[in-house]
């Protein structure tokens, strides 16, 4: 993918549609004793600080069940232990990015939370308070389109002002490589998902297209913000990130897929347009809990050491899906660990990219050189014809500085190119 994810768009009048829809009052909730029992049981491990049963809590059916307790779990699970900073981000220079912030920023709030247009205009300021805030305290960090998604969820989430601190972790230590200079990092993500799927289903597998998972990246990248439509469900996936493998995104949209085989099984092979058309949408219904217990049991019966080919192997050591890998390894790893982390992978990412231009390079070369390489022979014969005139015409002697060796060498380096 030769540029960033492209953000969102959406008619005024759609909008006006989205804004003039009135919520309806919530039917009786089912699970309702269950939920106050989890509840007390988030709030306990909270206040113990116990990472292994908040992790646990927030995988599992429900969540993390409501705000009022991401308020507390999430930071936890980010491992927000720092210090708010003292000084004011509004003095520091401007990000290079803050131009796109803005465009994108006046395009959130599509779908939630409903509220009136002085309202959502308050929010954007929020939003777009806190994406420039983190951007500026950590300014290594490029932004991307869809960035704004995620940060919504976490501002609605936290509030304005916890939102800064777990969105700065977050963005360094579980979506690092969305936001490197090269998007390569997050496409070295999205190959995993061939085999995942392979692993899983190997007859929807086979039956599948042989084309680049590109249509998973506005999802991937984006923790699914950009394509779930309902704040509930956002929040409650986002429970399930944050308590997660770096890589359960990947997993949880081969889940998406793999829920979907009936529908793909029937579109012809050959219709690639349609099978990416299908691929880039959620299902409807939408039956989160499900796919959410269906996605931990496939991570858990093909773990990515075990896939086939070698997607996973690729990744590099450096990468999200290595480095800061789990919420223990994201609440024992420091800010300034973190950008160090993304300084050693942007550096790598540049060799590699420097490395496969002159590869590229080479092969160009290559393939020219293959198409002359009849017209160079005979170019060489002409060559040495008109060396061997030139010898006759001063009366067969080589001149004393004419090395006999060298010239030899000359010729055979010169042939070695044509043969």
């Amino acid at each position: 993918m030769a540029s960033r994810t492209s953000s969102r768009s959406l008619s005024s009048a759609s909008l006006g549609a989205s804004r003039d829809r009135l919520p309806t009052p919530a039917p009786p909730d089912p699970f309702a004793a269950e939920k106050e029992q989890k509840t007390s049981q988030i709030t306990a491990a909270c206040d113990a600080r116990d990472l292994a049963t908040v992790v646990e809590l927030a995988a599992s059916a429900h969540g993390l069940v409501s705000d009022h307790l991401r308020r507390t779990a999430w930071p936890l699970l980010l491992g927000c232990d720092e210090p708010l900073p003292s000084d004011s981000w509004k003095e520091l220079p401007a990000h290079r990015d803050e131009g796109q912030v803005a465009l994108d920023v006046n395009r959130a709030f599509v779908y939630y939370p409903i509220e009136s247009d002085r309202q959502l205009d308050a929010r954007k300021e929020e939003l777009s308070s806190v994406i420039v805030e983190v951007l500026r305290r950590h300014p290594t960090l490029n932004y991307f389109q869809g960035y704004h998604d995620i940060v919504q969820v976490f501002l609605l989430a936290l509030g304005a002002h916890n939102a800064p601190p777990a969105v700065a972790r977050l963005s360094l230590l579980r979506i690092r490589d969305f936001m490197l200079p090269s998007l390569d990092p997050a496409i070295s993500h999205l190959y995993l998902l061939p085999p995942i799927i392979q692993s899983a289903d190997p007859s929807l597998h086979s039956h599948l297209p042989m084309v680049q998972p590109f249509f998973a990246l506005g999802a991937t990248i984006t923790l699914f913000a950009h394509v779930v439509q309902e704040y509930g469900d956002i929040a409650r996936l986002f429970d399930f990130f944050l308590a997660s493998d770096a890589v359960i995104p990947v997993y949880f949209f081969a889940a998406v897929i793999i829920s979907r085989r009936d529908e793909l099984l029937d579109i012809e092979k050959d219709d690639v347009d349609i099978f990416h058309a299908v691929l880039g949408k959620l299902p409807q219904p939408f039956d989160l809990e499900l796919l959410v217990q269906q996605t931990r049991q496939m991570y858990a019966r093909h773990p990515p050491s075990s896939l086939k080919g070698w997607a996973w192997w690729s990744v590099s050591s450096l990468s999200v899906l290595k480095a800061t890998r789990t919420p223990f390894d994201v609440a024992k790893t420091t800010l300034p660990e973190g950008e160090a982390l993304f300084q050693k992978q942007a550096i790598e990412m540049q060799r590699k990219q420097a490395m496969q231009s002159a590869v590229k390079r080479a092969k160009h070369v290559r393939a020219q050189l293959w198409h002359y390489r009849r017209s160079g022979l005979y170019g060489l014969a002409i060559m040495v014809g008109v060396y061997a005139l030139w010898i006759g015409r001063n009366g067969g002697m080589i001149p004393r500085f004419m090395n006999i060796r060298t010239l030899g060498d000359s010729f055979r380096r010169v042939l070695a190119i044509f043969v």
